[in-house]
């Protein structure tokens, strides 16, 4: 006898549920307030952070695919919120900076999102909110060893 799937208990399949809604969410608070699409704001965050980076850096830490990554960064850079300079140890590839509007348009979002976040995870004390981090953060390094 085959084993059923009861696919609102299946786990995967609810990681991926929630994860579309607070990221539509997201998108859909970014989008109407800062035109940004999610991968947009994205890597505008891990540019603030890791500064300077090429596109492969951010494809690794985000996760996105090449594509992906490229079209966000053409985005923003024809924006102006992104400046390009080559990369002197790989001539294929430019490192990542925000521009000073970049910049201030980051500054503007990043305490929304923080905000935002608060929101939606409010209801949860740190001690939860920590073991739900620590959880994620194994299930990832747990299907990354599947690949």
């Amino acid at each position: 006898m085959v084993e059923r799937l009861h696919l609102e208990q299946f786990l995967p399949y609810l990681l991926s549920v929630t994860s579309n809604r607070v990221s539509g969410r997201i998108a859909g608070a970014y989008e109407a307030a800062f035109g940004l699409t999610v991968p947009e704001w994205r890597l505008m965050t891990l540019i603030a952070e890791y500064a300077p980076v090429t596109q492969a850096q951010l494809g690794e830490r985000s996760r996105m695919d090449k594509v992906t990554v490229s079209r966000a960064a053409i985005a923003l850079t024809d924006r102006g919120l992104l400046t390009r300079t080559p990369n002197a140890t790989d001539r294929r590839s430019h490192h990542l900076r925000l521009s000073p509007e970049g910049e201030a348009l980051y500054a503007q979002v990043a305490p929304q999102a923080v905000a935002l976040e608060r929101r939606i995870f409010g209801r949860f004390d740190a001690g939860e909110l920590a073991r739900f981090t620590d959880m994620l953060r194994r299930i990832d390094a747990a299907a990354e060893e599947e690949d």
